[in-house]
């Protein structure tokens, strides 16, 4: 494995992701807003003032957009690298299914439904199993049940 350090673009990302994931940069960003709306009569509600605040806005967000897209992707291929491990190691696993996330649309569409038929057929032979042990359970209860009955006489 590298063990060289993440670069400053990586680190900065992860750290500005996490950051803006946190109770206080939604607290940050309300007062940004209050204040902002508390200083329009002191400027007139002027198109500065509103200019300010949406460029403000538009620049922030276009510029989160990238930093929590390269955080996702990074994420995504360390789940993907983990499930790849797994899928190998494990004995009798779909080897086919390593790197599947590179196929063609059409390509995973197609082994969707193959896993989704295998998916039905084991549900129904679980549900099959699950109503064969409620029988056998109702059928050893059912003369423990006739035993404890008391009898019923005639009275005529």
């Amino acid at each position: 494995m590298n063990n060289k350090p993440a670069s400053i673009f990586t680190r900065f990302a992860k750290w500005t992701s996490h950051a803006a994931g946190r109770p206080a940069s939604f607290v940050l960003a309300m007062a940004v807003l209050v204040v902002w709306a508390l200083t329009g009569p002191l400027f007139g509600y002027s198109d500065t003032w509103q200019l300010l605040i949406n460029t403000g806005t538009t620049i922030v967000t276009f510029l989160m957009v990238f930093l929590i897209q390269n955080t996702q992707n990074r994420d995504a291929t360390a789940v993907h690298v983990k499930l790849d491990e797994l899928i190998r190691a494990v004995k009798g696993a779909e080897t086919a299914l390593l790197d599947v996330e590179e196929l063609e649309e059409e390509d995973l569409e197609q082994m969707r439904i193959h896993y989704e038929e295998i998916a039905e057929k084991a549900r129904a032979k679980l549900s099959s199993r699950q109503k064969d042990k409620l029988a056998d359970v109702q059928m050893d209860e059912a003369p423990a049940a006739r035993r404890k009955a008391p009898r019923r006489t005639r009275t005529s």
